[in-house]
């Protein structure tokens, strides 16, 4: 899915143009190297459906509520978005390599709807930044 970074200076002037107008005017969970973005229970519900697909009831892990299962226990490369912040924070970039192929397995049949292209985006976008050995940043 390399096909989505910008291949000149213009269009990642533009990109990065446009990712700060989302950003100012966006109520809701975006990123500061991504175009993908959800509302903070749009985000809430996409996860639900990751963990889903690997066989976890996100609702009993902790930080989420009632059994608070521990997270130490889950060795699937998909676990650092899963249990990260809504709103603050960053995934390593060693994180971000870890997670953006998980990310593209997990969601490959789902239909084409909003997470799924925000997902898709969104691993693009973590594939480059760990590329450039950056952060990704939630805000």
């Amino acid at each position: 899915m390399a096909g989505r970074r910008a291949s000149n200076p213009n269009e990642t002037r533009t990109r990065h143009s446009q990712q700060q107008l989302v950003q100012q005017n966006f109520m809701g969970l975006a990123f500061r190297q991504s175009n993908a973005q959800w509302s903070y229970s749009g985000f809430n519900a996409f996860r639900c459906r990751l963990a889903a697909e690997i066989g976890i009831n996100l609702r009993e892990m902790a930080g989420f509520g009632p059994p608070e299962r521990p997270w130490h226990k889950i060795t699937d490369g998909i676990a650092p978005l899963l249990m990260h912040s809504y709103c603050e924070g960053e995934m390593t970039p060693e994180e971000c390599k870890r997670v953006a192929p998980r990310l593209r397995e997990l969601v490959a049949d789902w239909p084409d709807d909003h997470d799924k292209q925000n997902a898709l985006e969104l691993a693009d976008d973590m594939e480059a930044t760990a590329e450039k050995g950056e952060a990704l940043v939630f805000c």
